[in-house]
């Protein structure tokens, strides 16, 4: 004999709320992610490693400029001057170059989180110094054999080209600018001072003011890419949000299905297990009522008796209520439609509240256009919302008052009953919450004859189920109609509404009393 365990025991049926949710983790990371997207990023520094790998790729891409700008700067200079130390500075620049494209090109390989972020950009910043150090040391040379300024304006132009180029490809690495300038405008500075030549204190404001420009362009440039990898972050974290979101509706969307699965299978078994007692309940206390077994000598037992009976009918028209709403929600209400009058069912229904509003001393007025046609509807779903709309009425009708019933054509061609009593009403901003389900006004609540809550939203989707409508108009010590309306395609002749008829004309019009 074997013991099943929780473990073991499974049913598709029924929802383990005990469960964490398996998106959790994510959601917490959401909200997170949430709050930064509200409040903002405090710093630029947040994307320091993603700016590298900017700054690797634009090492990489452009990695065939370098070289041919010094290739051409050794060229022009022996040009003007037959100086052997052209070459040697072009061979030693170019070495720089290549060894500045080996730490590119193996931080691309290597470089992948922040732990190695510092390694890398320490020695990127010591390439660019040794960069800078063999620029100072191409301005502080002079040509011994130039006439004029012609070298000094060639020096300063080559120097301002490389100066731009420097810092179109250093500007995604902070502070790497400063390392590459730094050398040459001292260099340059100590030539001014030693040499105290106009013509070299002139290239020296040139390039600190080209200077300071770039490096004021290259922190526009650079803020300029944060931002733009912040939208980017920040898309993709509303991306996943609404992924996450998805999922989290689909999740709700399948508990609430086992849900709604586990309700309807709860209800369609329980519905047998209580009418069942239910009836015998009922058909005993009728028996007992009617002394088929002999008299009830006791009047308290005689009432009690009564009491029993009706109770009991309550329970098992609210159990019958909820079965037919729960049979609506879940799609298996079927309808079985054939052609019916609405006036006979209304009659037939005034019929069996007559007694009760009678008891009131409610009177009842009909008001039915004459020569209406037929319907093709399911007639106990329509003698369903006919009594609970005209139950209500007499319900909270006043002893004294009256119910006014009206059949007619809607504006589009199909055909309306409207059940009007003179109550107490409802407050406007009630409406949507008695036409909920279990939902009651105050007025309800505050009444001997509390119902279900049931009756109106059942009349809203039977007639939903017909393609019609529900409206209730009511306000506070003005009464309150409940209008049934179904739309053209279930009126069986059809036949255009008639304008400029009042709704007076009637068939016939009697009132009961």
């Amino acid at each position: 004999m074997t013991v099943s365990t929780p473990q073991t025991m499974t049913d598709k049926n029924i929802v383990d709320r005990s469960r964490t949710h398996k998106n959790a983790a994510v959601m917490k990371t959401v909200r997170n992610t949430r709050e930064q997207l509200q409040h903002g990023r405090e710093k630029l520094h947040g994307f320091d490693n993603e700016m590298l790998r900017l700054h690797i790729n634009a090492v990489l891409q452009g990695a065939a400029a370098p070289p041919v700008l010094v290739i051409l700067t050794a060229v022009g200079g022996l040009w003007f001057d037959d100086a052997v130390w052209l070459l040697a500075w072009a061979l030693m620049t170019l070495v720089v170059y290549a060894g500045m494209i080996m730490v590119a090109r193996r931080a691309s390989r290597e470089h992948s989180n922040d732990e190695n972020f510092g390694r890398w950009r320490n020695r990127f910043l010591a390439a660019y110094t040794i960069l800078g150090l063999t620029w100072a040391f191409f301005a502080y040379q002079d040509c011994t054999t130039c006439q004029g300024d012609t070298f000094v304006f060639y020096k300063s132009a080559v120097l301002l080209i490389a100066l731009a180029a420097t810092a179109m490809a250093a500007f995604a690495l902070r502070r790497a600018l400063y390392f590459a300038a730094v050398p040459v405008i001292a260099a340059l500075a100590l030539r001014a001072a030693v040499s105290q030549d106009m013509a070299d204190v002139s290239i020296l404001a040139m390039i600190l003011a080209a200077a300071l420009f770039f490096v004021f362009m290259s922190k526009r440039l650079y803020t300029t890419n944060v931002k733009m990898l912040g939208y980017q972050t920040e898309k993709d974290d509303l991306i996943a949000e609404l992924e996450v979101a998805n999922s989290v509706s689909d999740e709700a969307r399948r508990r609430a299905e086992e849900s709604n699965l586990a309700k309807s299978r709860f209800l369609a078994s329980m519905s047998h297990e209580l009418r069942t007692p239910l009836n015998a309940i009922l058909g005993f206390s009728e028996v007992m009522s009617g002394e088929v077994l002999g008299p009830i000598e006791n009047a308290s037992y005689k009432e009690y008796v009564g009491d029993i009976h009706r109770s009991g009918q309550h329970l098992l028209n609210l159990i019958n209520e909820i079965l037919d709403l729960s049979r609506i929600e879940a799609g298996r209400y079927e309808l079985n439609e054939n052609a019916l009058s609405l006036a006979d069912i209304a009659e037939d229904c005034i019929s069996l509240v007559q007694l009760k509003a009678r008891s009131k001393n409610i009177r009842i007025i009909e008001a039915f256009e004459e020569n209406l046609p037929m319907v093709w509807a399911d007639e106990k779903s329509m003698r369903q919302v006919t009594l609970n709309l005209l139950s209500n009425a007499v319900k909270f009708t006043p002893s004294g008052g009256e119910i006014r019933v009206k059949l007619g054509w809607t504006a589009g061609g199909g055909q309306y009953l409207a059940i009007k009593d003179n109550g107490p009403g409802i407050a406007e901003e009630e409406i949507p919450v008695v036409l909920s389900a279990f939902g009651q006004g105050s007025v309800a609540i505050k009444s001997a004859e509390q119902g279900t809550g049931l009756g109106l939203p059942i009349v809203q989707a039977i007639l939903a189920k017909h393609g019609g409508e529900f409206v209730l108009k009511s306000k506070l010590r003005e009464g309150t109609e409940g209008i049934a309306i179904l739309p053209a395609k279930r009126v069986l002749e059809s036949m255009a509404p008639v304008e400029g008829l009042p709704s007076a004309a009637v068939k016939k019009k009697r009132a009961f009393s």
